[in-house]
């Protein structure tokens, strides 16, 4: 992440009640104890206490598999869980490494990343590093975890605020919804979120975003319909920059993937932020409907392709059994996925960790495989 943090006491901010400089961690003011609002608080950078304190947060809330991503992974769970449970007690054969292989299919893990996986098992298995057919789910789960670095899924923040995050992605996606969410995540950490409404071209994702903002309880930026969404973007990132906001969030059309003058659109927006801002977008999120399956991977691929994106949201994952394409991802377009929506309430996107993701797939006690003999 490029940029050098700023020094804690520079730009100071002010409080309205005794005048004295205050912190961008502070809630209260340190000199009188009068409570503080986000924009009372020291502006133009996050610090690097803070900027330490969302990391931390993100992670915690992805670290614990909540009753939302066990819920949200239950189908896909069952046809692993199913398929696996019916090779134990039995050799893996030619007829069992057949079965494995519809089983990750029917999952949707995608074809080139289920056919290594088999044969990765097939090889364990002759060299006695998998016991018995039992011991596949372990084996499988730690395979996964290799493409799945913790690190890569962490959220990227500028070290001077504003952080500037641009959505993309096509209609249906779930993709207004989803940065609803993003800033209700935020917001309920302390940080001060603005949202800026780019999809100019459909009346209905403006103002579907503004009552989001109005439940959200964050301001948003936006225009007339048919408006320049670069302008939209750029009005917003002044805004932000402005008036102390730590997170603008900035939406997009969505029109179909492979038309070019949407690229080109997207493309447009990424060099007018650069102009208020050289870094920006800190964070390029592509949205994607966990439905889809394999569609959903072929989206991933030609975004990441045209519009630098570096991180994947992953909807409606309740109610399917293709859970396994948020594997897939990962292995066809190396780009991680950041964040998984699990349902329709405010609170069902959360942070995606990987470990509690494939808990919730194959189990959290079936990562132990028995020792060579």
């Amino acid at each position: 992440m490029a940029g050098t943090a700023a020094v804690p006491g520079a730009d100071g901010g002010k409080c309205p009640a005794c005048g004295k400089p205050t912190g961008p961690d502070d809630s209260m003011c340190p000199h009188c104890g009068k409570a503080l609002a986000p924009k009372d608080r020291k502006k133009g950078f996050m610090g690097l206490g803070f900027l330490k304190k969302m990391k931390d947060a993100v992670s915690g809330a992805a670290k614990k598999a909540s009753e939302a991503l066990l819920a949200g992974v239950k189908k896909t769970a069952s046809v692993v869980r199913g398929g696996l449970d019916a090779l134990v007690g039995r050799k893996l054969g030619d007829d069992e490494c057949d079965e494995l292989l519809a089983t990750l299919l029917q999952a949707d893990l995608g074809p080139r990343l289920s056919d290594e996986l088999v044969e990765k098992a097939r090889d364990a298995y002759k060299d006695r590093e998998i016991q018995s057919p039992g011991e596949i789910a372990a084996f499988l789960k730690a395979e996964l975890k290799k493409e799945f670095p913790e690190q890569d899924s962490a959220p990227r923040f500028a070290e001077k605020a504003p952080t500037v995050i641009l959505v993309v992605g096509v209609n249906g996606t779930g993709k207004t919804t989803s940065i609803a969410k993003l800033a209700h995540f935020f917001t309920q950490r302390g940080l001060k979120v603005l949202l800026a409404a780019g999809d100019t071209f459909r009346a209905a994702a403006v103002q579907q975003l503004v009552t989001w903002a109005e439940r959200v309880g964050c301001e948003i930026v936006k225009a007339e319909q048919g408006a320049d969404p670069a302008s939209v973007a750029y009005n917003g990132c002044e805004k932000a920059m402005a008036q102390g906001f730590d997170l603008l969030i900035v939406d997009t059309a969505g029109r179909l993937h492979n038309k070019k003058n949407l690229m080109d659109e997207l493309e447009k927006i990424r060099r007018v932020l650069k102009k208020k801002l050289p870094d920006a977008p800190h964070e390029v999120l592509l949205v994607l409907d966990g439905t889809t399956g394999q569609n959903a991977v072929q989206q991933a691929q030609v975004f990441t392709k045209d519009v630098g994106v570096t991180g994947l949201v992953v909807t409606k994952l309740d109610g399917t059994a293709k859970g396994g394409a948020v594997l897939a991802m990962r292995s066809e377009v190396e780009i991680p996925v950041k964040w998984i929506g699990l349902g329709e309430k405010m609170t069902d996107l959360e942070p995606f960790d990987a470990d509690s993701f494939l808990d919730a797939i194959f189990g959290e006690n079936e990562a132990r495989i028995a020792p060579k003999n």
